[in-house]
């Protein structure tokens, strides 16, 4: 069984990890996002699409305003402001909905929390932009802190690199302030990283739980499940799927996904033998 863990949310919101697996949709409010881009620009069609993925068994929503796809194109922090801001809002009187905001901007991660987020999902781990330690530290948000291999020299071992690059996102935050039960790690597949490397640190995911804290993942209709497949980006829930299971027996809490109910459904048979054993 997967060590209990009551993660500390903003709003007074907490979300208890450990006993089953956790679901975080992802809905993309972007024209360019790699696999759903253009779908859910309309605050109507995002906030429908939320409650959608809510009803799959979603347990978190994570709202994005700008693609994080390799060579995704930058916008500014007002355009960026401009898509999520409205839907978090819409959503943030829905009853039992957990909201996160997938942004590295401190200024974009504020107003989204005051808007009704609960969650900061930060893909640069406080390295682009660490004042956004300061907004979760000030408003109690929970704090996901991922690895990511762009725009800097890797270690060659995957596992020593996670471990050299979380350590630093950790000693960031805990100097601003934020607490240890704010916190979630992700080892951001996908993020400069080939196909081999994707599948050693999925084959040696259990060094990871090394950190202490609880790991977030999001493998989902990633180019090295295309890689392994041969299918294209829409076409990855069932690979996406057989990842989060495995990521599972392995120690994983959370598992951002575009495919909530193929990933449920893994996810289930997944925590089904974790209770047995």
């Amino acid at each position: 069984m997967i060590k209990r863990h009551d993660w500390q949310l903003a709003h007074g919101r907490r979300l208890e990890l450990g006993p089953r697996a956790r679901i975080m949709g992802i809905l993309n409010v972007t024209p360019d996002s790699f696999s759903d881009g253009g779908r859910y620009e309309a605050v109507d069609s995002a906030v429908a699409r939320a409650r959608e993925m809510r009803a799959e068994g979603a347990d978190i929503i994570d709202v994005g305003g700008e693609s994080t796809r390799p060579g995704g194109e930058a916008v500014s922090a007002a355009e960026e402001q401009a898509r999520v801001l409205p839907v978090i809002e819409a959503l943030a009187g829905d009853k039992g909905i957990v909201l996160s905001i997938d942004t590295y901007r401190a200024e974009t991660a504020g107003l989204a929390v005051k808007a009704g987020a609960h969650i900061v999902n930060d893909v640069w781990g406080l390295h682009k932009e660490a004042g956004l330690a300061r907004v979760a530290a000030e408003t109690g948000a929970g704090l996901v802190l991922m690895h990511t291999g762009r725009d800097r020299e890797k270690l060659p071992d995957v596992i020593s690199d996670q471990f050299a690059f979380l350590r630093r996102s950790v000693e960031i935050a805990r100097d601003a302030g934020v607490g240890e039960m704010q916190i979630l790690l992700d080892p951001g597949f996908g993020f400069a990283k080939d196909p081999v490397e994707n599948v050693e640190i999925m084959a040696r995911f259990g060094e990871l739980g090394g950190l202490g804290f609880p790991l977030l993942v999001g493998t989902s209709r990633k180019r090295f499940i295309g890689h392994l497949t041969g299918r294209e980006a829409g076409s990855r829930a069932a690979g996406t799927a057989a990842t989060s299971a495995l990521l599972r027996m392995r120690g994983a809490s959370v598992f951002r996904v575009h495919d909530v109910a193929e990933n449920r459904d893994a996810l289930l048979v997944a925590d089904a033998i974790l209770a047995a054993g």
